[in-house]
């Protein structure tokens, strides 16, 4: 399956007509957006084509395709206007034979990671940064601000296409990629690998 990536979308109704038109370009199957939807926030300038409203009208079409996690600009009245869920602090998701976490990143973040299995994703938006590398055993990933992106970075977004993640410029440039390293199967062969230790030590006890 192939995912595509959003974060920091801020409430530009500009942005977000970008984002479904690459969303629909790509074919891919779900839209993951990691928060900060709506609003711009007080520290922010506010971004190209400012309107809430637009932006949960177009947002709210692609329901059923949207998987999505609370940012620190969302708040309860957000979900008032948004018909899919958005808000959970983090979500977990098997993509591809990979684990991911998913999160904003105000809450956990590369100074505060979550445990995380071997080869395990983290993903996150928050600091409108593209991120794509490998720090120890894990994946550390940011498709970089929709809206309002820092360091002179362009606007971004990022798909996971099978085992690669590729953050993408609205111009359909590669800005980052990198091939992660299918993991699930693993977590779950320890799993299996536990449960027959368990049996056996149950047998010898109770035989």
């Amino acid at each position: 399956m192939k995912y595509f990536f959003a974060s920091d979308i801020h409430g530009s109704a500009f942005y977000t007509k970008k984002i479904i038109e690459k969303y629909k370009e790509s074919n891919a199957d779900k839209l993951i957006l990691l928060g900060d939807l709506l609003y711009h926030g007080p520290r922010n300038d506010l971004p190209k084509d400012y309107c809430p409203k637009e932006v949960f009208a177009m947002l709210n079409e692609f329901k059923d395709d949207i998987i999505a996690v609370r940012g620190n600009c969302d708040s309860e009245v957000d979900q008032m206007v948004l018909e899919f869920p958005m808000q959970s602090d983090y979500c977990i998701g098997n993509f591809n034979d990979i684990y991911f976490f998913i999160t904003h990143g105000h809450i956990y973040g590369e100074e505060r990671l979550p445990k995380l299995p071997k080869a395990g994703a983290f993903i996150y938006g928050h600091v409108h940064l593209p991120i794509a590398k490998k720090v120890g055993d894990i994946y550390i990933l940011n498709p970089g601000s929709a809206s309002l992106p820092k360091e002179q970075n362009p606007n971004s977004y990022a798909i996971l296409d099978n085992d690669l993640f590729s953050i993408y410029d609205f111009d359909g440039n590669v800005l980052k990629e990198i091939k992660l390293e299918k993991n699930i199967w693993k977590i779950n062969a320890q799993i299996f690998l536990e449960l027959l230790a368990f049996l056996e030590y149950f047998y010898l006890f109770f035989s």
